[in-house]
């Protein structure tokens, strides 16, 4: 069964998506999630940005690749819940997507 953004709050719907990833990631993926704000799009968006900084601060190392590893997982996410939402909103929020992970510090 496909997983569909509606109908289910966002942690559900989180917690759904990444229940095949490894435990580390879960958690790790959640911790920044669950810092966030906002509708399920705008929290996957902020985290994933989010997890690129950190494992832009930690300049390598397990702790920078599972933070980069979140990072990818919570972008790949917020596209597939813009994908299913608003499907004609997929561009535009790659695009922003883009621009937020190239703005420097």
């Amino acid at each position: 069964m496909a997983l569909r953004v509606t109908g289910l709050p966002a942690d559900s719907w989180v917690t759904q998506a990444t229940a095949g990833a490894p435990a580390a990631l879960r958690v790790r993926a959640g911790e920044f999630f669950e810092a966030t704000n906002g509708d399920l799009i705008d929290r996957l968006a902020a985290a994933g940005g989010a997890a690129l900084a950190a494992a832009s601060d930690r300049a390598g190392g397990r702790a920078a690749a599972l933070d980069l590893l979140a990072a990818d997982g919570l972008i790949t996410l917020a596209l597939l819940a813009t994908a299913q939402r608003a499907p004609a909103e997929l561009g535009q929020v790659a695009e922003r997507l883009r621009q937020q992970a190239t703005v420097a510090p």
